[in-house]
């Protein structure tokens, strides 16, 4: 990623090689190609004068004509024409190897009309770079300006012509958006040709870029050119478990990188037998609980009453065998694996260290809680009589007293003192 002088800074900050993502290596290009037959010293025999040329770091590459009086090679940048102005890039092919890539990408050359016209001054780069220093406040506006307009889609990146006279504008969306009120809105704001290009989940990750769980760069944004599909069976087959977050990259589909040794797998599991999930014993029926490709193991497990039981590993010729007497009617004693995963009763046999879920939990008797009993009183008093001992109630259904009914009882009793001071007034005024 970038070439040795981006890691020459002070205090650990890289200060970069200064040529803006233009550096001879090649590490700071997107989708870079390697022009090896321009480093040699021969001449090309083919004579043509198509070439590929790169615009903003290889995030498009277009074939253009290359005229002989340009005197232009491989590296240089120039001036084209597009048919809508004029753009700026690097050539990045020339000579034999540009039919070998038209031919990758299915080009004829009977398609490519536009032409090189010049190389590119210091006043073209200029023009460029001041071109690439808009596009992020453009896109800025642009998403505030769809999301004004309530239209469903997402712009992912925007693209200017170095001579600023068109803006290409690559937008996703999951169905058909009609933008044609967006188009005079940006063509307002903007004031340039507007481009409307649609691209899915994966062109996006690849303009835009980014580090994959790998700790690399993204592969589609590098090297990766065609996108081939990828589905959850290419998963299964490496027996990876199916979760969409760990198995979905940055685009939200799933990583291309599930078909790289996808065909590695599939030989090796040529040797395995088909609809090997029940071996048939004596004992009892074995469940098939996980297949250990590279070393030819597969892992079964008896059915129990408390679930499964100790795994019990096999090999392929082993498993062919058991089948084979299921099929004529015979059932084994047992399955005699090389190797046994111990639970508490067996602690002799050996262990696998690449294996996890093969040892069984003891249970776990968990002891029941007791209800609370609302209302106690946590605060005991002490009776007069019986001191250093406390009054609590044994019984569950002895009535206790709340805070509610104590200003009732002392508004009681007042009231029974103040009726008999009136009745011992009323008898001594008799007297």
């Amino acid at each position: 990623m970038g070439c040795s002088s981006c890691g020459s800074g002070k205090n650990g900050e890289p200060a970069g090689c200064g040529n803006n993502g233009h550096c001879a290596t090649g590490g700071c290009n997107k989708l870079n190609t390697f022009d090896w037959l321009a480093t040699l010293d021969i001449e090309d025999p083919s004579g043509t004068d198509l070439v590929e040329v790169s615009f903003k770091n290889g995030a498009k590459k277009e074939f253009f004509i290359n005229p002989s009086h340009t005197r232009t090679s491989t590296g240089d940048f120039v001036v084209v024409d597009t048919g809508s102005g004029y753009d700026v890039g690097k050539i990045s092919l020339s000579g034999e190897l540009v039919k070998l890539q038209m031919k990758k990408k299915k080009v004829r050359e009977d398609k490519i009309y536009n032409e090189v016209i010049r190389r590119a001054n210091e006043f073209d780069l200029d023009k460029m770079v001041q071109a690439r220093s808009v596009e992020k406040p453009a896109l800025v506006k642009a998403r505030a300006i769809a999301n004004t307009l309530g239209l469903e889609m997402k712009i992912g990146d925007v693209e200017y012509q170095a001579d600023m006279r068109k803006a290409t504008f690559f937008y996703t969306a999951e169905g058909r958006v009609d933008f044609r009120e967006l188009v005079r809105a940006y063509a307002k704001e903007f004031k340039t040709k507007i481009e409307m290009r649609q691209i899915g989940a994966r062109q996006e990750s690849q303009r835009i870029g980014g580090i994959g769980s790998c700790g690399r760069e993204l592969c589609c944004s590098t090297w990766l050119t065609d996108f081939k599909s990828v589905s959850t069976a290419a998963a299964r087959y490496q027996n990876l478990a199916i979760n969409q977050a760990k198995l979905s990259g940055q685009c939200g589909r799933l990583k291309c990188c599930l078909n790289y040794e996808l065909d590695t797998y599939i030989d090796a599991l040529r040797h395995f037998p088909r609809k090997a999930d029940k071996l048939k014993t004596k004992k009892g029926n074995a469940i098939l609980i996980k297949t250990d490709i590279f070393k030819k193991l597969m892992f079964y497990s008896y059915e129990t009453d408390r679930g499964r039981g100790i795994l019990i590993a096999l090999g392929v010729d082993r498993v062919h065998e058991v089948l084979n007497m299921n099929k004529s009617g015979e059932y084994p004693d047992d399955l005699p694996g090389e190797l046994i995963l111990i639970n508490d009763e067996e602690s002799d046999t050996e262990i696998s260290s690449d294996v996890t879920e093969g040892f069984d939990l003891p249970e776990v008797k968990k002891k029941k809680s007791r209800n609370k009993r609302r209302g106690r009183n946590r605060n005991t008093k002490k009776s007069p009589q019986n001191k250093g001992t406390s009054q609590t109630s044994k019984s569950p259904k002895a009535p206790q007293k709340t805070n509610e009914d104590k200003p009732r009882q002392s508004n009681k009793n007042r009231r029974n003192k103040r009726n008999k001071r009136n009745r011992n007034s009323q008898k001594n005024k008799n007297q």
